[in-house]
Order: C-alpha cells, then structure tokens, then sequence
C-alpha cells in the first residue's frame, strides 16, 4: 500500500519530467508558521487555524497555521531579543544563526500580521495585552507593505521579541513537483493573556479556534482541506491535554520532504513517517 496522496492526472508529465531531470525543481523559499495554542473552560486544548481563500496560488482552500516567507530584513542584529538565542534556535532547526535569527523573526512578525497575535512585550517578562487599535492596523499595514521592517516595528514601540514564548516543532519542505515551494519550520506558541486572535489576513476567508482532534478529524471525513504538514501537526497535538504539556515536549526535529514518484503509471505523494521523534515532558 503506497503511503501517500493520488495526485491528479495532470501532475503525472511534470513527475516524469522531474524525476528524468528534464526540468529543474524551484528553490524552496525560507518560511515559519505558528501553531497558536490556548485552554478552552470547556473544549480543553485548542488552535488556531486560518482557511486559505481559494483564489490563493498555494494551497487554495486548504486550513493552515498563520505563516509566512521569511524577509531578508527579519534577522536584523539589534533586535531586542529575549529567550534562547539564535544558536539554540539554528542547533534545533538544523540553520545558521543567522537563518534561525530570521526565521524566529519571521514566525512572529507573520503571526502578528494575520492574527494580531504578538509574541512581544515591554520587557522579557511581560507581553503585550491589547493590540487593537488603529494604531496597531496602521503598523501592521506597514509591515505588510514592507515600509517597515519588524526591528524598527518593536524598537518604535519599545517591544521585546519573547522567542521564549515559542517551542520548536517540526520541519517540512514542500515536495519538488510544487510550482511554489516553501522550506519551513513549524512552531508551537500560547496564546498571550489579554490578546485576541482574529483574521485580519487578506489570504483568508475564515478563522477557527478548534480541538486538534476535531480538526483531524474533519480532515478524514472530507469536510476540511489539509496540507500533509498541518494535518500531522494538529494529529499530534492531539495527543496533549494542554498548552503546557504542548510546551513541555521534548522534540527531535526530523526534515521531511514527500516525493512525487509514478506508481503503476499514476502520480503518487509519497510521505515521510512522522515529522520529529517527541517524548512528553520537559
């Protein structure tokens, strides 16, 4: 039994193609997604997910994590900055520090630009508790635009980065076949007291707050889309009661890339085992 997706018809002359070396595959882009959690009263364990809205060249309709590519100006060096550094970042991801700088830079400024979600605060011990406002629209405009970088975002505000606030989680590159590819790293984040997570992302149609088995579930009834990353991801999220046992895990991060390969004569996603070896507690 192959362990994997049937592509559609269409897809099988690029496999060929790829697999024979007769095209090249495009660079896989730097990226990082969140996966942000909260304790619900009365569901327990919940996250956030995004429905891409259909007119998206990538992943059209598909449930996703806020997440974004990474913009080269995210590793700038005078960030405040608080929690493990860079390196430990880069020795958990398997990145330079300055790639791993980068992609915990992007993994909050991509939360806070489709969810209002900041994972800042005036100092290493506090987070910010509101970010409604028209003052916070107007800044999340500018970075969206790139007017403004995210290092000058939290130094005009007098904000700390809080990269302790995250946990890494897993690592997927989207498969060579993809005329988009993303090479990204998944993180885990609670979500901060006092904030509220909404979708203020163009690239969205609904927002859900959402049991991991719940979702998972959808996902094998047909009613939800998921990308293989996303649907292992919140299928083993599911094996948690709750945001600190999340936080708590211990993980090994593992690389995974499915590969396309033609299996009696159709197209075929193949993919990998689970995405990292994780032990429950600290």
């Amino acid at each position: 039994m192959v362990n994997g997706l049937k592509l559609p018809a269409e897809f099988r002359g690029r496999v060929e193609d790829i697999l024979a070396g007769r095209v090249e595959p495009v660079p896989a882009r730097h990226s990082a997604t969140v996966a942000v959690l909260r304790d619900h009263d009365r569901h327990g364990l919940q996250v956030f997910l995004l429905r891409r809205v259909r007119s998206m060249a990538f992943a059209p309709g598909a449930y996703v994590f806020p997440g974004g590519a990474v913009d080269p100006r995210d590793g700038e060096a005078e960030l405040a900055w608080c929690g493990r550094p860079p390196a430990d970042w880069g020795a958990a991801f398997k990145a330079d520090e300055a790639l791993a700088r980068e992609l915990v830079c992007a993994a909050v400024r991509e939360t806070f630009e489709e969810t209002l979600v900041l994972l800042a605060g005036p100092t290493g011990e506090t987070v910010v508790d509101d970010t409604r406002g028209d003052d916070w629209e107007a800044d999340r405009q500018a970075l969206l635009d790139r007017s403004l970088s995210f290092g000058d975002f939290l130094d005009r505000r007098g904000l700390v980065l809080r990269s302790d606030l995250l946990r890494p989680w897993a690592h997927w590159i989207t498969p060579k076949v993809e005329p988009k590819r993303y090479d990204t790293r998944f993180f885990v984040a609670a979500m901060p007291a006092g904030q509220r997570a909404r979708d203020v992302s163009t690239e969205a149609d609904r927002a859900a707050w959402v049991r991991p088995a719940e979702a998972a579930e959808r996902v094998r009834a047909g009613e939800w889309m998921m990308l293989p990353p996303t649907i292992t991801m919140v299928t083993e999220l599911a094996e948690y009661d709750t945001v600190a046992d999340v936080l708590a895990a211990r993980r090994e991060i593992v690389v995974h890339e499915p590969t396309a390969e033609i299996i009696d004569g159709e197209a075929y996603l193949v993919l990998p085992e689970p995405s990292a070896r994780h032990y429950p507690g600290g």
